[in-house]
């Protein structure tokens, strides 16, 4: 008895170990990586693979390797393994290279990988988490039990007609359950796990299934995110004879609303606006794009005028957006003038100044101070005239990339101006080099540099 509460408790401690290293995990690839090596520490095997296949189409489907480079990878997929329908709910346990059950594909696959013996088991999804099917029964294949403390969920047989069986769904006849993918194991040699190995296996991915859930529909839902935000957003920027730009984008965690866009207009004249809107998530994102859509809008009737635009902007923003605030910067850049240059005229609404760069200036263009959109009971700036010269550059940013700082806003901004007049020659010809440039200046790790909680906007437009 001693020695079985000792053994117990072992496997309590071996049990607990692992979990605290699965609930460390957020992303949903580091979740899978982590289970299929927790399960090879628990079957004495040394490589696998875990393919997440969900059977409502809904997707991610991927497959997460151990001890298996993507050459290995691709040549189990060609037989199946981890992939594919089956016909029952089972556990398998085969012998990959001396077995009668492989057909000649799989034995030379198995013997090209060096593989001896696999074992699979089958993911399910049950209500809010997923539940693994786990065979107890002997290598016989004689009969199946119910694994402890996974209630009403059948074991499977140890036993498979063929390896095609090894796949990432299983066909359930439970009411409630849906085939989310499976997990495989394989050994160098001829062997299969122990009863205790498969019993802390299932223990193990009880819980481990849960955490995949809540992973799988959190990548879903950035997922989401990320394509709704790309959507609303220009797929890419419009081409303008003399004009040359560049865009960099990155969206914080929750998704944010802010937002850039870059309009041909009547004449030969171009748009240029940059803005956010207060708030976070899909909420924020639905906001932003209607506000876009709407400056688009307003910039093809009355484009000449920003302060008009931004006018009729706050006016929809206040009937529709009560509760919601932007700021926003919108420029009208002229037709090509004569002996060179262009007449560029801003209005803001609590924006970041805009900068400009060239041979011979580096300055912010200080546009009228005024309230974000909405916050006032009518919003009211004039506009701000300036010509840019052939060879200058406007840079047009959101306060995204002064928070992302650290600093106080004034130590932010003399960062971005440094980073603009210390700009060689060359990088300043070139729009994206002058964005990639002042983005790994101000912030050292560029669009990935950690505490970008918040969305970042930088437009990048040079006048030849």
């Amino acid at each position: 008895m001693q020695d079985r509460l000792a053994s117990w408790v072992c496997d309590l401690s071996l049990l607990h170990e692992l979990t605290e290293r699965l609930a460390r995990t957020a992303l949903l690839d580091d979740t899978l990586r982590e289970v299929v090596q927790a399960g090879a520490t628990l079957v004495g095997a040394q490589r696998g693979l875990i393919a997440l296949s969900p059977a409502d189409g809904l997707g991610p489907d991927t497959t997460v390797g151990l001890g298996l480079g993507h050459a290995d990878l691709g040549a189990l997929q060609t037989v199946d393994f981890g992939r594919g329908p089956v016909d029952a709910d089972e556990a398998v346990h085969a012998d990959l290279r001396h077995g009668e059950r492989p057909d000649a594909r799989q034995r030379e696959v198995a013997a090209q990988l060096g593989l001896g013996a696999a074992y699979g088991l089958a993911l399910a999804a049950n209500g809010t988490g997923f539940s693994p099917r786990v065979g107890e029964s002997s290598t016989s294949g004689a009969g199946s039990s119910t694994v402890p403390g996974v209630d009403g969920l059948p074991a499977f047989a140890d036993s498979s007609p063929d390896l095609n069986d090894l796949s990432t769904g299983i066909v359930d006849t439970s009411p409630g359950v849906s085939r989310l993918g499976s997990v495989v194991w394989f050994y160098d040699e001829a062997a299969e796990p122990t009863d205790r190995q498969r019993r802390l296996t299932g223990l193990y991915l009880r819980f481990a299934g849960e955490h995949i859930a809540r992973g799988l529909e959190l990548a879903r839902v950035r997922r989401a995110s990320a394509e709704l935000a790309a959507e609303t957003l220009p797929a890419r920027l419009p081409r303008v004879p003399g004009v040359r730009m560049a865009v960099r984008h990155s969206t914080g965690p929750l998704g944010g609303g802010d937002w850039y866009d870059a309009l041909p207009l009547p004449e030969g004249s171009l748009g240029l606006a940059v803005g956010g809107v207060t708030g976070a998530g899909p909420g924020a994102v639905a906001a932003m794009a209607r506000l876009r859509a709407s400056l688009r809008a307003y910039a093809v009737m009355e484009g000449e005028d920003p302060v008009a635009v931004l006018s009729d902007l706050e006016l929809l923003l206040r009937l529709t957006e009560p509760a919601r605030s932007a700021t926003a910067l919108f420029g009208h850049v002229g037709a090509p003038q004569t002996p060179g240059g262009r007449r560029v005229t801003l209005a803001g609404a609590g924006h970041c100044p805009p900068l400009l760069v060239g041979d011979h200036r580096c300055e912010f263009v200080e546009t009228s101070l005024s309230a974000p959109l909405n916050m006032l009971s009518c919003w009211e700036a004039p506009s701000v005239e300036l010509h840019v010269r052939a060879g200058e550059s406007l840079v047009l940013y959101t306060d995204g990339l002064l928070h992302r700082t650290g600093e106080p806003v004034d130590r932010a901004f003399a960062q971005v101006h440094a980073a603009a007049q210390s700009a060689p020659r060359t990088v300043r010809e070139d729009p994206a080099l002058l964005a990639d440039h002042l983005l790994h200046a101000v912030l050292p790790g560029g669009l990935d540099a950690t505490g970008g909680e918040e969305d970042l906007v930088l437009l990048v437009a040079r006048f030849d």
